[in-house]
């Protein structure tokens, strides 16, 4: 059984952080499922609803780099608590819009309680608790997040159908209050560790190596941005990419389908790695998978089994890569400096998440599908010098654990 599960104080902070950014994930899916019924509801064009993700990306963007002294000085228990509390009335005023000025008003909103209590938050809880098993502890939260969608989308639309679109939203901002914001406050423990003496074997491993230069912070930023620009972009125009290879409506959606599994699958084989590889090890090899799947896609002419290799290769490419941006800071940082690290990576890793979508989909509609999966090469192929690039500056006792 791997450490971080067998653990139980741990195991419980695994619990709240897993029941929370499934509900904070899960809840701003809204557009994804009922974005039509707002369009009509708002008398907006569906692009323009869509376009909240974009909205949503800039402002956590924008706002993380603030948020790196608040978590270094309050800890990232009491930033997720004030993020919720800010989270809530976002989608209030949600429920509330009468046109667009107020549907992005309140998108806005959440994108700045998002940068507190989504994902980044979350890591840095769990470096401040797990100390060095931060990273498996990170896989095992990123298990379960990946179910977001399967879990919620359901539920929005059942709700929705039921009693519309706004009260859907007063719903999950009680949902808020009466479930995260209770875990945050009774069940997710304060920074007692850091007050607690090391053991020995302990207190060797946990040696702070140097203080990272800025180039390889400026390396972090590039790698995980460009990887991140691919994997949101690509997870946006997915389905209407493989309808340009050719594929119909249902073989598209049936062949995307897949993706989300195969992604929760290649988290599951590092978690179950058990910590034997770091995080620039990780990206390196599951990076080098993405440029091949590429490759493979614009090469098909639309062969179903091209197209579904492209689909396993990619999604177990992807899978990695995501455990492997949330976990490549703890390769360099510590403690407090993983948190202000995290944090200052948000602003370009959102704002390249904001704009992937609307750059791939106008390359996609403009030049057809070899012109997003250029891009995404380029990108990948970029990404991965970055990484070997990293490797070479890894300090010596994270080289040796991997």
């Amino acid at each position: 059984m791997p450490p971080v599960i067998a653990d139980p104080s741990l195991l419980r902070v695994l619990i709240v952080l897993a029941i929370t950014q499934l509900i904070a994930w899960g809840t701003l899916s809204l557009p994804a499922v009922i974005g039509r019924a707002m369009a009509v509801d708002l008398e907006m064009d569906l692009t323009a609803i869509f376009a909240s993700t974009s909205v949503l990306y800039m402002s956590m963007g924008l706002c993380s780099p603030l948020l790196a002294r608040p978590f270094v000085k309050h800890g990232g228990r009491r930033v997720m608590i004030a993020g919720t509390l800010l989270a809530a009335p976002g989608y209030a005023l949600l429920s509330a819009a009468q046109g667009a000025l107020s549907y992005y008003a309140a998108w806005l909103l959440l994108g700045v309680a998002g940068s507190a209590t989504l994902s980044t938050a979350s890591y840095i809880v769990l470096n401040e608790i797990a100390g060095l098993r931060a990273r498996g502890a990170i896989g095992a939260l990123m298990l379960v997040t990946g179910l977001s969608s399967s879990i919620f989308w359901p539920v929005t639309s059942t709700l929705s159908a039921h009693i519309g679109w706004r009260s859907t939203c007063l719903v999950y901002a009680g949902l808020l209050l009466l479930v995260s914001l209770p875990l945050f406050v009774f069940l997710l423990p304060r920074r007692v560790h850091d007050h607690l003496p090391p053991s020995s074997s302990d207190a060797a491993a946990s040696v702070p190596a140097a203080t990272p230069s800025r180039g390889t912070f400026y390396l972090l930023v590039g790698a995980s941005g460009l990887n991140a620009f691919v994997a949101f972009g690509m997870g946006a125009v997915l389905i209407e990419l493989l309808k340009a290879e050719g594929l119909s409506a249902a073989e598209a959606v049936g062949f995307g389908s897949m993706l989300g599994v195969i992604q929760i699958s290649a988290r599951a084989i590092d978690f179950l790695g058990g910590g034997r590889w770091d995080g620039i090890t990780t990206a390196i090899v599951a990076g080098l998978a993405l440029p091949v799947a590429m490759l493979l896609l614009m090469l098909s002419d639309g062969s179903h089994a091209a197209i579904g290799a492209f689909i396993l290769i990619y999604g177990l490419g992807s899978g990695a890569l995501a455990v492997a941006r949330a976990t490549m800071p703890l390769v360099f940082y510590d403690k407090a400096a993983f948190a202000k690290a995290s944090a200052q990576i948000g602003l370009p890793l959102n704002l390249l998440s904001a704009v992937s979508a609307p750059i791939l989909v106008e390359l996609l509609t403009r030049y057809g599908s070899n012109a997003p999966l250029a891009l995404s090469l380029a990108c990948s192929c970029a990404a991965v010098v970055i990484l070997l690039l990293l490797r070479q500056r890894r300090p010596m006792r994270a080289a040796v654990s991997s």
